[in-house]
């Protein structure tokens, strides 16, 4: 199989002059990926935050158990919905703008959901959804595009900074959401932060457009190739159990028994312990010639432990939780990196992000509204447990075909 000269592509509109001083490179791509890892930070509050404050969420506007399940399906569903915007919006606009965009989007959803009305949260929500999709799919083909020498290391850090992102939503939902007297203060809160990284974004966005090669170039598909449908499922899967503990996990803990602030501790150290495998999978994973056996193995362990949160004794909980965290982050990170390992320059790498993001969230959507659903017509989670097993096998399946040695194959 011919292997395209991905440097040379992925430079297409955005390569330094060379008479260019070598500092001013380096500042400038400190510059860009502080910022990546900003915008990263924001995709991931919006759903920890609602996981932890979710029974009082459910309280104050008279939610069935259902319709908690929609509620935390909602913006889900959106990433798999919008996903498939961001390559055209990017190589007509670029990326630069679609992420302030994105930024914009987040800000504003979560501030709608600051109201105390079922319209504005739902609302809200599903406007920050497309945001989060979008900024999804489009990181990683910025870091194939301008870090093509440091793609696992650049991969580790934004995994690492979407994990940072949840983390800080579970740790400190329900103590913000006291502090300023209401769920909804602790829902709308997040807005901030989205927004104060638009600001910073701003100037930087504005000076950078699509390059004119890229706005009339053919669309490319990938819908007739095996190994993007196998990167796309497993790319789906993990994400349902990474969404089931982002939306359910903290309910779940309290259902067992554990007071608000214990069971968000519990969700905030998984999602730490989400970091530090973040940091340390791309890297190993990128060395290897086959990533089959990581993907299956981290699949194993993030379901199995998370099967633990709902059966285990109460004082294996703590260790689950961090166990079930190192598993999923070294889940998400290594689909991420797989997505940029199966393509061959940035643009193949952006539509198979998108693909792999609408049809992998769209799957994903199931597992949040499937748990919900269980709930309310059983009124336990002992049945989630079952759906955890299901997902976590397909998901070993599936990882496993995504990890072979392959480029993916496009056409125009």
């Amino acid at each position: 199989m011919t292997t395209r000269n991905v440097t040379t592509e992925t430079n297409t509109g955005h390569t330094p002059n060379a008479s260019m001083p070598s500092a001013t490179v380096v500042k400038g791509g400190i510059f860009l990926g502080l910022c990546l890892l900003l915008i990263a930070f924001n995709l991931r509050p919006l759903f920890s935050s609602l996981s932890v404050l979710l029974p009082e969420v459910s309280q104050g506007l008279n939610l069935s158990g259902a319709m908690a399940g929609y509620l935390t399906t909602l913006p889900v569903l959106c990433l798999g919905l919008f996903a498939p915007f961001a390559p055209g919006l990017a190589d007509r606009f670029g990326v630069e703008r679609v992420l302030l965009f994105v930024l914009v989007l987040i800000g504003t959803g979560t501030a709608l959901r600051a109201f105390d009305f079922t319209t504005t949260l739902f609302l809200g929500s599903a406007m920050a959804g497309a945001g989060i999709a979008m900024g999804n799919v489009l990181l990683p083909s910025v870091v194939k595009r301008d870090f093509p020498n440091h793609v696992s290391i650049m991969t580790a850090l934004f995994t690492m900074a979407l994990c940072g992102g949840a983390a800080v939503g579970a740790a400190l939902g329900v103590p913000l959401a006291e502090w300023g007297g209401s769920w909804q203060f602790g829902l709308g809160i997040w807005a901030l932060p989205a927004f104060a990284v638009a600001l910073f974004w701003t100037p930087y966005s504005l000076k950078n457009k699509a390059p004119a090669s890229t706005r009339h170039l053919p669309r490319i598909r990938l819908l007739h190739d095996g190994l993007a449908w196998q990167v796309a499922c497993f790319m789906g899967l993990q994400s349902g159990l990474a969404y089931c503990v982002l939306g359910w996990m903290a309910p779940i803990l309290r259902w067992r028994g554990l007071d608000a602030f214990t069971a968000g501790f519990y969700v905030s150290a998984s999602v730490m312990a989400q970091v530090a495998t973040c940091l340390l999978v791309p890297p190993l994973a990128a060395r290897m010639r086959s990533q089959s056996l990581f993907n299956a193995g981290l699949a194993l362990l993030a379901a199995s432990s998370l099967v633990g949160q709902v059966l285990a004794p109460l004082g294996l909980l703590p260790v689950l939780a961090v166990l079930q965290g190192v598993g999923q982050g070294g889940l998400f990170a290594i689909a991420m990196t797989v997505i940029i390992l199966r393509s061959p320059d940035p643009r193949v790498a952006a539509r198979l992000s998108g693909m792999s993001q609408t049809i992998g969230y769209v799957l994903a959507a199931f597992g949040p509204m499937l748990v919900g659903s269980l709930y309310a017509s059983t009124g336990g989670h002992q049945a989630s447990a079952w759906l955890f097993v299901g997902i976590g096998l397909a998901a070993m399946a599936s990882g496993w075909g995504a990890g072979r040695p392959l480029y993916v194959k496009p056409r125009e």
